[in-house]
């Protein structure tokens, strides 16, 4: 245990700076539809893949109000969940959120990055937070998991990221 409301969690066997990013296709959601799209069709510039616990959680929104609030550039941040692209849909207009959302309600993608939290004791696991700027290549140029649950990304960071 660390923090006074956090506990540690076990290291992760994820892809760090410099590896290559696995390609996939899901359901990529914004307010008004949804439709399956590759990662690689939207690498044109340096993009960050934020992976985060589903809609509804209080860390969910939090992480998504800040980063709104933040002006983060809607066209190089894409987020993930294990949601369903109905829940994707619900969460962007209650926060009124212009980011786009991927759905990967059986966890394949966190599985390939290596960022998969099994919440202990339930049967459901979703992604560690976490975050990787990917380059039009799939490179990781940047990336940052959480060590501790909860956590939250690091926001000047992620600018620091995008911006660098």
């Amino acid at each position: 245990m660390s923090g006074v409301f956090g506990r540690s969690l076990p290291p992760a066997a994820h892809l760090e700076v410099g590896d290559a990013a696995p390609s996939f296709a899901r359901p990529l959601v914004n307010a008004d539809y949804w439709e399956d799209v590759s990662i690689d069709d939207l690498l044109s510039e340096p993009t960050l893949l934020l992976f985060y616990p589903m809609d509804g959680t209080g860390m969910a929104s939090y992480a998504w109000i800040e980063i709104r609030e933040r002006g983060i550039d809607p066209d190089r941040l894409l987020g993930l969940s294990i949601s369903t692209p109905y829940e994707h849909q619900a969460f962007i207009h209650d926060h009124r959120l212009p980011y786009r959302l991927y759905s990967d309600p059986g966890n394949d993608v966190a599985e390939a990055f290596g960022v998969v939290h099994d919440h202990h004791g339930m049967s459901i696991s979703g992604a560690r937070p976490s975050a990787f700027l990917l380059e039009p290549d799939r490179t990781i140029r940047w990336a940052w998991v959480a060590e501790e649950w909860p956590a939250m990304p690091p926001y000047d960071d992620l600018e620091a990221a995008l911006s660098g």
